[in-house]
């Protein structure tokens, strides 16, 4: 292939993608609710029911809360699936799905929580779908432009927030499927 005739926008989403179909989607098809909720240790960070968690912060808009602490503490707990699900639903994706592709505006205070894993594998499927059909959209000159200060480094071009968001989707739903092993193995 001639390099000048490489699209980049399409081998980013290609990058995920790829990851998704071939290693993450397979292994987390029919997670059930005992799984989305099971921690294998005590005073593990999850989705709760609101007034039900002993966290320092609980963000959550609807009936269930996100369990948090800032500063993080250290060290910093064990997280369930469901929070997991929650963090790169509302942190990785839609919060940045809202910043760069005109998603609504979100944050972990007025996300409503999935009480269940069929409604957290919907929910990130459908900002997924967000994020892709983003992605896809960019031209190489967008790639190349900052993020702006909707982000931690706004100076960075867009296209090493999209290696991140990549990296982060990967490492986590990496750590979901372990999870997944673990409650099995138990």
């Amino acid at each position: 292939m001639d390099a000048k005739e490489f699209n980049w926008p399409q081998a980013l989403r290609e990058q995920w993608e790829w990851h998704w179909t071939n290693l993450i989607r397979p292994r987390i098809e029919g997670l059930t609710d005992e799984e989305y909720f099971w921690s294998p240790v005590p005073n593990s960070w999850s989705v709760r029911p609101r007034g039900t968690s002993n966290a320092q912060i609980q963000a959550g808009a609807g009936d269930l809360t996100i369990d948090y602490g800032f500063p993080a503490p250290d060290p910093a707990p064990f997280t369930t699936i469901a929070w997991r699900l929650g963090h790169v639903i509302v942190g990785v994706l839609a919060m940045r799905n809202a910043a760069h592709f005109g998603a609504p505006e979100t944050d972990y205070d007025s996300w409503e929580y999935a009480g269940d894993a069929a409604t957290a594998l919907h929910q990130l499927e459908s900002q997924l779908d967000v994020w892709l059909t983003g992605v896809s959209g960019l031209s190489e000159a967008q790639l190349r432009e900052p993020v702006g200060d909707k982000e931690p480094y706004p100076d960075a071009p867009l296209a090493e927030l999209v290696l991140h968001i990549h990296r982060e989707l990967i490492h986590h739903m990496s750590e979901v499927c372990l999870i997944r092993d673990l409650y099995a193995h138990s």
